[in-house]
């Protein structure tokens, strides 16, 4: 009796844990870390986009999934490869270029390369370099010869879409003509309000220029919901 109860026990425990073994499997990703990171940043970037405006299909951020990536662009991407260009909905034909470096330190020769790439694009107002590794003072003066605006960005900030945290408060830029109602209003200047840098997260996520004003809503269950505003600095 003993010893059926003992082997009853064993056999059971025994099944318990390749049940548990399969279950954790389950949530292992059986591809490569180089093709989630660039997934990840990728995506997060094109969020980035189309909250600034631009137009970015939906199908290329809500129903385009990690195995749809790795289809697509293997396991081991060619950085390359991820260009993301887009047009502006409102300021058309404004564009904006997103390119991928690779993870060697970014060099001054890889930054002639892409301005020799861009050479060809109509339009472009805005390129954005997304790194790996640190930029040489060589390749980060080289970028100040380009005629537009140029934003580098670490991919690993990029893993994560900032906005969709949910202890952020929602943020909205004013327009320019809403600037200046709010300025009125209040009989202010714009020094006087609240600050925020233009290298705080945020201010870089939505790409924003120095004088532009953006309404930071704040909401939760215990505290009523309130408005502040703030200048970018």
């Amino acid at each position: 009796m003993e010893g059926g109860e003992e082997n009853y026990l064993e056999g059971n425990g025994s099944g318990e844990e390749e049940q548990q073994q399969q279950c954790l499997s389950s949530y292992v990703d059986q591809g490569s870390v180089d093709s989630h990171r660039y997934f990840l940043a990728r995506r997060t970037l094109l969020e980035m986009l189309r909250d600034r405006g631009y137009n970015v299909p939906s199908e290329d951020i809500d129903r385009f999934t990690l195995d749809d990536f790795r289809n697509k662009y293997g396991h081991n991407p060619d950085p390359h490869a991820l260009q993301i260009s887009a047009t502006h909905s409102i300021h058309h034909p404004d564009a904006v270029l997103v390119v991928f470096c690779g993870p060697a330190v970014v060099k001054v020769n890889v930054i002639r390369l892409i301005a020799a790439e861009i050479t060809s694009k109509d339009n472009l107002t805005r390129l954005i370099i997304v790194l790996q590794s640190p930029i040489t003072s060589q390749a980060q003066k080289a970028l100040d010869l380009f005629s537009f605006k140029v934003e580098l960005f670490q991919i690993t900030d990029l893993l994560v879409n900032i906005t969709k945290h949910v202890l952020k408060p929602k943020h909205r830029i004013l327009t320019e003509g809403e600037k200046q109602v709010l300025l009125q209003k209040y009989s202010l200047e714009a020094k006087q309000l609240p600050r925020m840098l233009q290298k705080d997260a945020i201010a870089r996520y939505y790409g924003l220029e120095k004088g532009q004003v953006i309404k930071v809503t704040y909401s939760g269950e215990i505290t009523e919901s309130h408005v502040t505003y703030r200048c970018v600095w």
